[in-house]
């Protein structure tokens, strides 16, 4: 049996909002993302070299869409989601007093077993977000 080809790493991810503004008020005010698309149904953010953030308007998402360059397949999510940004480790204090700054309550802090630390924090529609630092995953180092 052959094995897969490689995989590069994740291009994209994606999270829900019921408010473009709003988020966009949030992803680029308060964690300084660079927006790089501004559509009716969603914004593209910078989130470092070769990843973007994907940020759709909640139920706008769910048919498919034509392209001149094809079908995008329809997707949707009903609830708050989640993902992590990669940080140093050397910065979560600094993200700590950052976020207090900003009024953004953490609602958790994790020390993994391997050395990393995490930071868990809502964005204004509920989804969780994390900041996360070398040391949670083997991989990530």
């Amino acid at each position: 049996m052959t094995s897969a080809p490689p995989i590069g790493g994740i291009l994209e991810t994606a999270v829900y909002v019921d408010d473009l503004e709003r988020a966009h008020a949030f992803y680029a005010g308060t964690l300084g993302l660079e927006r790089m698309v501004a559509g009716e149904r969603l914004f593209a953010y910078r989130a470092a070299p070769a990843e973007t953030l994907l940020v759709f308007l909640r139920g706008a998402t769910a048919e498919d869409v034509a392209t001149p360059g094809g079908m995008v397949p329809g997707h949707h999510s009903a609830g708050p989601s989640h993902f992590a940004f990669k940080i140093a480790a050397a910065d979560v204090a600094r993200w700590r007093a950052y976020l207090r700054a900003k009024e953004v309550a953490i609602i958790s802090e994790v020390r993994w077993p391997a050395g990393g630390t995490s930071l868990y924090f809502r964005d204004p529609d509920g989804n969780v977000l994390e900041l996360a630092c070398p040391g949670l995953w083997p991989n990530f180092t």
